[in-house]
């Protein structure tokens, strides 16, 4: 549909080159893109590196989508500190909204060694962020780095999981959180197979088959649920469409949404050096719009729109 950042688009806010663009409907009903590593000047790598920031569109109609402000005014400021020391940063897995507070994931380390994760919270739209918790990048054998959470309306969240390394090959754990409780580790019951049956309170068990990860996005709607990921092998985007956060995994039917292309042959859905795939909030299963990067340059780094029709349930 349109790119949502470049030059032309976030350059004001001194965010030319930036990534991800998580979307979450803010409580004051209008969006926030919540990108990762983000830069101003000539391309990637150039000054000012800053991640998370925060784009807004005030328009929050999936079709409507168009960046006119950010956290900070005419410069995207970084969301939390972080300083970048030895090359690490702060890159966000999920960003969702439940009832009037905001909640953020980051992974936190050099990219692919993640030392730890942490979770934050927004009580002003997205314009100041409060730690709440973190986790050791190791726990569950590193598959609870790269987290994303359905919120649901029987008043919990449900959390999939994964190690966040493209390279390594990684199953994918389901937990379920209170939604008044999203801040307390404690509070994080695994969904395991065990003594012959599945249950809550088990040790977690991969609910898929194990592969190679990229970013990944679950989400309730439509009176059920979708994840979406960046597949590594072979590279593209799926998606997944099923009753429950337990239904089996193993059988949905995974169905293919973006796929890869060169530099120049664009064109549908087939895009250059793809990945992400965030869902908008206010899609539906038949009327699917995802954020999706891209990044094959230090001038081809950016975050698009892309709208997917008849995906079926």
């Amino acid at each position: 549909m349109r790119d949502l950042t470049g030059p032309a688009q976030t350059g004001r806010f001194a965010a030319p080159w930036t990534d991800l663009g998580i979307p979450a409907r803010c409580p004051d009903g209008s969006m926030l893109l919540v990108c990762g590593d983000t830069f101003d000047g000539g391309g990637v790598g150039g000054p000012d590196w800053r991640s998370p920031v925060g784009l807004r569109s005030s328009n929050a109609a999936p079709e409507a989508l168009l960046v006119d402000g950010a956290v900070g005014g005419s410069r995207a400021v970084g969301l939390v500190p972080e300083g970048h020391t030895g090359g690490t940063t702060a890159l966000p897995s999920d960003v969702f909204t439940v009832g009037t507070t905001m909640y953020m994931h980051l992974m936190r380390g050099v990219i692919h060694r993640t030392h730890h994760t942490d979770f934050w919270r927004s009580d002003d739209n997205g314009a100041t962020w409060h730690y709440l918790c973190q986790w050791p990048g190791d726990l569950h054998g590193g598959q609870f780095q790269q987290k994303t959470y359905a919120v649901a309306d029987d008043g919990w969240c449900y959390v999939l999981s994964t190690a966040f390394n493209r390279e390594t090959t990684s199953g994918l754990l389901l937990h379920r959180v209170p939604q008044h409780a999203l801040g307390d580790p404690a509070a994080y019951q695994p969904w395991g197979y065990a003594g012959g049956r599945w249950a809550w309170g088990n040790p977690p068990t991969s609910v898929t088959r194990a592969r190679r990860w990229g970013e990944i996005c679950f989400r309730a709607m439509g009176g059920g649920y979708l994840l979406s990921w960046l597949n590594m092998s072979p590279l593209d985007i799926r998606a997944q469409i099923f009753a429950l956060p337990t239904s089996n995994l193993f059988t949905a039917p995974e169905q293919t949404m973006i796929v890869p292309t060169v530099p120049g042959r664009e064109t549908g859905n087939a895009v250059a050096s793809p990945y992400g795939g965030f869902v908008v909030p206010g899609s539906a299963f038949d009327d699917l719009h995802l954020t999706v990067s891209q990044w094959y340059g230090d001038q081809d780094y950016r975050v698009m729109q892309y709208r997917v029709n008849g995906l079926t349930g």
